[in-house]
């Protein structure tokens, strides 16, 4: 045996796992699937209120390309979207902004850079959705992609933070991102961005999010079944039967 190699059978058996739910699912379920009927579903959201909004500017650029690539694009509008809990959940945005969530197989985020993150109105929207929605998750599985206007120099701590709410919302974040330095020289008076290396970046992050879209659909319950949640289900199984008797 090479030195500093540890051979499997001096490992100690895993304490307190139950080996009925360590079992990895089936990999057949890993096989290429039928193509569905719709085209993939893609959700966008931006983080400003103003009339000439950079990030508005940008996301709209990317639905174009998107739909270029045959995607299906929603993007919802913040405007009169009330503060996270200023409200009951029945008020006609919020449900609009869930629904738009549950129907998405994936999604755009983008917000300008204020006081080094993302904007109130950019996290008021992702608050809004809750990690459980009864028996469903609205987030949970679907791919996101990632992009930011800065007033100056290029920066990256919107899309870092917004990487991290992805994570947290259970999102698969693609890989590529963009971030658009003085975003008021990249678009002309009509809002269309100017063609340069950053427009050619959002072509590569939106083609991206289509291709990993169209790889994971028709897998997602795989890809988010996990040995905890199955041991969980397998002890509230249990328990409902020893109430029964």
């Amino acid at each position: 045996m090479k030195k500093g190699i540890v051979s499997m059978d001096k490992i100690p058996e895993l304490p307190n796992i139950s080996p009925g739910q360590l079992d990895v699912p089936s990999v057949s379920k890993l096989e290429p699937v039928g193509e569905l009927a719709h085209p993939p579903r893609i959700l966008m959201l931006y983080g400003s209120l103003r009339e000439r909004s950079f990030s508005r500017f940008l996301t709209y650029e990317a639905a174009r390309i998107l739909e270029h690539f045959g995607a299906d694009v929603r993007i919802f509008d913040p405007t009169e979207l009330p503060m996270v809990g200023s409200v009951p959940e029945t008020h006609p945005k919020v449900v609009e902004l869930r629904g738009l969530f549950l129907w998405s197989e994936g999604q755009v985020w983008c917000s300008p850079e204020r006081h080094g993150t993302v904007t109130s109105v950019m996290k008021n929207q992702i608050d809004w959705v809750p990690l459980e929605q009864g028996a469903l998750r609205p987030s949970q599985g679907r791919t996101l992609a990632v992009m930011q206007v800065c007033g100056g120099s290029q920066s990256f701590n919107v899309v870092n933070t917004l990487r991290l709410l992805g994570r947290w919302m259970r999102m698969f974040t693609i890989p590529n991102q963009s971030s658009v330095p003085m975003a008021y020289k990249e678009f002309d008076e009509e809002g269309r961005m100017r063609p340069s290396s950053y427009y050619d970046r959002v072509v590569d992050v939106m083609e991206e999010l289509f291709k990993i879209t169209l790889l994971m659909r028709g897998r997602v319950d795989y890809l988010t079944d996990r040995y905890s949640e199955r041991s969980e289900r397998a002890i509230q199984a249990i328990d409902r039967q020893i109430e029964k008797i």
